[in-house]
């Protein structure tokens, strides 16, 4: 594959910029916890289903915690404490709870609820890492397709219709489904319950809507002799939770950014930052490919002067993920086809972006996203776009290639546009399937001159950030022009301070490497 002459010093210190912020960061978020990381943490230890009331046991049980004052020392050790003294599973203790027949006091032993905690936490980390193992195994006995693995939507806001349309779109040749989320579900601080067919623009997440599809993927995948892969979203206030969720269902990828809820959905920064790096530890350790969403800055800003933008967010994301155990392979940093398509040689500019994020990550799982913005409806010019993109693609090894629909900005697509954006990616993948192996790009040719000013750009913007620190950046609109402040958005009555004694089993299990 021909390269572009970068200089692997300057990315060096662009990285390594990215990594003290993210660490700084971390350093200061590492003394809290929030109210759905110990909802997840409860749902890992086997917390589930509703009361009479339809309100998720989770929810009940973290309530009654601060109810009680004592959230902050950590959920997981107070319910191991209370399932030894009731001789109750942690259900059982949720449960009671939920009745009115049980209230929760610190553990009389609390060395034995530590014990307790810890021997629940590896059982149900050893039953994540049996998931992983199958989904290891699927993949070697039916084997996959080569990358750029096709990304198709399925969001019908019925799950029985997306398992439809999912089993035949993976039939006409797509890798991966993506269950779109209903509108709106970020924002609910609860996960709903049970199989769902009345979300809008998209169905819910829920842990039953996880198996059913995992289901029937498993299922075509076999049909297919290849494997399926399952992508949710991972994001929004409940983010650790569907983390969970998705572990222990065998989801394959999730779309979680560490601040895409606080720029695009206005959810606290300070709640995000905790949540992501829970919810990304629970993904490293089963195996879970995550999504990044730097793509969404060029809806809001130019794609080509808010180049910078995207790699130095990339850059962060990194090492986030980093933190959180995850390894490149799982790193599915996103970017996208976005140029306004009357500038004189965007296309030149759309290789020139992809091919650095490319060099710049040689080992992550990237995520290329299809022009949208500037999709008008003329579905004949749409398709074109489309096309150019896929060139893109195949010629700068993407490897999550998620299609573009020639019927963007008219309508969710039908079954008939995702099979003509199946036909053309295909092809275009086909026909030029060597291509960049073939093909050098010119010495100080226009191409390359553009991605050496976008990583110039790229490690003055994170050398500014790291003096002023990661949230007084976004305060200033840093990323896709939108402004969030620290203590503004939504959730950051969910953040508890820890205890001293604060105790999480998941974190000392699942940060040793994974399997």
């Amino acid at each position: 594959m021909s390269q572009l002459q970068l200089d692997s010093a300057q990315i060096d210190r662009a990285r390594e910029s990215a990594r003290r912020i993210a660490r700084n960061v971390f350093d200061e978020m590492s003394q809290f916890t929030t109210t759905t990381v110990e909802r997840a943490t409860l749902r890992l230890l086997g917390v589930d289903g509703v009361d009479e009331n339809y309100v998720p046991l989770p929810n009940r049980l973290v309530s009654h915690l601060q109810e009680q004052n004592l959230l902050q020392h950590g959920s997981a050790w107070i319910v191991a404490g209370a399932m030894l003294e009731q001789g109750l599973s942690a259900q059982g203790v949720a449960e009671a709870v939920a009745a009115g027949a049980l209230t929760l006091t610190s553990p009389k032993d609390g060395a034995a609820a530590r014990r307790k905690a810890e021997a629940e936490a590896q059982s149900r980390c050893e039953q994540i890492a049996g998931q992983r193992s199958y989904r290891a195994n699927e993949i070697k006995n039916n084997g996959e397709a080569p990358t750029p693995w096709l990304y198709l939507i399925v969001a019908t806001g019925n799950i029985y219709e997306d398992v439809t349309q999912a089993c035949a779109a993976a039939e006409q040749g797509a890798d991966i489904i993506a269950v779109i989320r209903s509108t709106g579900q970020s924002l609910l601080d609860y996960v709903p319950y049970g199989a769902t067919t009345e979300g809008f623009g998209g169905t819910y997440a829920t842990q039953e809507n996880f198996r059913l599809m995992r289901t029937a993927l498993d299922a075509v995948g076999k049909k297919l002799n290849r494997y399926i892969r399952l992508t949710n979203y991972c994001s929004g206030l409940c983010m650790p939770e569907i983390a969970a969720m998705g572990a222990m269902e065998r989801l394959d990828m999730m779309l979680n950014d560490s601040m895409y809820g606080i720029i695009f959905r206005d959810i606290n920064m300070k709640r995000t930052f905790i949540d992501q790096f829970f919810s990304r530890m629970v993904n490293a350790y089963a195996g879970i490919i995550i999504n990044t969403g730097e793509d969404n800055y060029l809806t809001t800003a130019d794609a080509y002067e808010a180049a910078h933008t995207v790699l130095a967010s990339q850059l962060i994301n990194e090492q986030f993920a980093y933190l959180s155990g995850l390894q490149p392979d799982q790193m599915g940093l996103g970017h996208a086809f976005e140029i306004h398509p009357e500038l004189e040689n965007g296309f030149l500019w759309e290789i020139a972006h992809a091919q650095l994020v490319r060099q710049v990550f040689p080992d992550a799982c990237l995520k290329y996203m299809p022009p949208t913005k500037h999709m008008t409806g003329n579905i004949f010019k749409g398709h074109v776009q489309d096309t150019l993109f896929n060139v893109v693609s195949t010629l700068t090894n993407q490897n999550i290639h998620l299609l573009g629909m020639m019927t963007e900005a008219i309508h969710t697509p039908f079954i008939q546009d995702r099979f003509l954006a199946i036909q053309n990616a295909r092809y275009v993948f086909g026909t030029m399937k060597d291509l960049n192996s073939e093909i050098e790009f010119k010495r100080g040719g226009k191409i390359e001159l553009r991605a050496q000013e976008v990583l110039a750009e790229t490690e003055a913007i994170l050398a500014q950030i790291e003096q002023t620190g990661l949230p007084a950046a976004i305060s200033k609109g840093t990323f896709a022009e939108i402004s969030r402040t620290p203590t503004g958005g939504k959730g950051l009555d969910g953040v508890i301070a820890k205890a001293a004694d604060y105790f999480n089993p998941f974190p000392a299990l699942m940060l040793k490497g994974g399997l």
